[in-house]
């Protein structure tokens, strides 16, 4: 049977005004220092999240899962397409056509890849029909030779919807007046944006221009994208698909692409909240302190109730339910804190960004030009779990400290 009197006793403690206002302040920092941990740890996890989120959504929503290269065209791709759509997890498969080109517009010259697609398939395996901020990717199939530009690339080259723009091949055009570069001009159609790094790098046209542009049958295609019900699988089944697929294919994947990227995102989020953990660990064991002082300054009391049947197990009781009680608090404060600040930290560093005229991330830099943040519940729990497991681990010290009072010790000079 429970004996509800230690953690009445402990709650008491807990919740009295106390003479020694140094104690009471070393209590209050000690919430205070617990809830900002764990208000911190919240947040920046759910920053992170964010950024993984983003890192998902966009850029591997605009670059290929997978894909299925031929050599140097792929044979047959629309029976080949069909068989790769009824393999297990595939969702979306869709030819290209793939170049590095110069674009040039006035006296604005810079390089991006030049990507030919049919523009029907292409939303199977991207997300750029969603992301339109002008024009339309189905005008590909009514313009000829039109082109769908990344925002920030015409920003850069300085042209709008309708205007007229210039690719540079990095192939030579032989003829009798010399060597020249192959050149063809192409006209604004539409921009994607999809607030990331590859609106100053990609650009997209249709597959049978681009097939004509790199004299190509009208009808062939270099390679499938392959979109996978689950972007994980994809460096496993491309190898699958492969093997099944007659002829000499090459095979890439997102991991060789943006692999890197997205492994040092989950490293920082497991270093950050390992480092973290530790201004948690501090503040839960600044309790410690609280309760070293409170058991001096509780000597007779704990001398008297152990006069009164009070066991050393009840009196050790005593203490951690106080310095729980405190743990709890402070944890309970910053996840209320820190969660709140999570979902709102997008807003607030948005709203700073206006008032003061600043940009505190540069999609020239990193991949996407706001703080994004993902509130993971997981997370959470993890942090009130760890929170938890320290508070109490901080208390046992104290505690076995106070039951180890002898009450003729303490009450002799009374």
């Amino acid at each position: 049977m429970i004996n509800f009197l230690p953690i009445a006793i402990g709650l008491r403690y807990a919740r009295a005004k106390r003479s020694n206002h140094f104690i009471s302040f070393i209590s209050f920092s000690s919430i205070a220092g617990l809830a900002l941990g764990v208000m911190v740890l919240i947040t920046v996890l759910s920053v992170m999240n964010g950024f993984d989120r983003e890192l998902r959504q966009r850029i591997l929503g605009m670059v290929p899962h997978a894909t299925l290269w031929g050599t140097p065209v792929l044979d047959d791709w629309r029976a080949t397409a069909k068989l790769v759509e009824q393999m297990p997890n595939v969702v979306g498969v869709a030819p290209h056509i793939q170049a590095q080109v110069m674009f040039q517009s006035g006296e604005s010259v810079h390089g991006a890849i030049l990507n030919g697609i049919n523009p029907d398939m292409e939303k199977k395996v991207s997300i750029i029909d969603d992301n339109m901020a002008s024009g339309s990717l189905n005008a590909l199939n009514q313009t000829s030779f039109g082109i769908v530009l990344g925002a920030q690339l015409a920003k850069m080259l300085g042209v709008e919807v309708g205007d007229k723009v210039t690719a540079i091949l990095p192939k030579a055009n032989v003829s009798i007046a010399g060597v020249a570069p192959v050149l063809k001009r192409f006209t604004v159609v539409g921009t994607f944006e999809v607030g990331a790094e590859l609106d100053s790098s990609l650009a997209y046209i249709n597959i049978k221009d681009a097939a004509k542009l790199k004299r190509y049958n009208d009808d062939d295609a270099e390679a499938l994208r392959i979109s996978f019900d689950n972007l994980f699988v994809a460096p496993v089944r491309i190898w699958d698909i492969a093997r099944e697929i007659p002829g000499q294919n090459r095979v890439s994947d997102w991991t060789r692409t943006h692999g890197n990227l997205f492994q040092a995102i989950q490293m920082e989020k497991t270093m950050i909240g390992l480092l973290l953990l530790l201004i948690v660990a501090v503040a839960a064991f600044n309790i410690v302190s609280t309760l070293v002082m409170v058991v001096t300054d509780k000597r007779n009391d704990i001398a008297i109730l152990r006069t009164m049947g009070l066991t050393s197990a009840q009196v050790m009781w005593v203490f951690i339910v106080q310095g729980m009680f405190i743990g709890m608090l402070g944890t309970l404060i910053g996840v209320i804190s820190g969660v709140a600040l999570a979902l709102n930290v997008s807003d607030l560093i948005a709203t700073v960004q206006t008032l003061f005229n600043v940009q505190f991330l540069n999609s020239d830099v990193y991949f996407i030009n706001y703080l994004p943040s993902q509130l993971e519940w997981a997370d959470v729990r993890l942090i009130v779990i760890s929170a938890f497991i320290m508070t109490v681990a901080a208390t046992i010290y104290p505690a076995w400290r106070a039951s180890k009072v002898e009450p003729a010790e303490a009450l002799r000079y009374e």
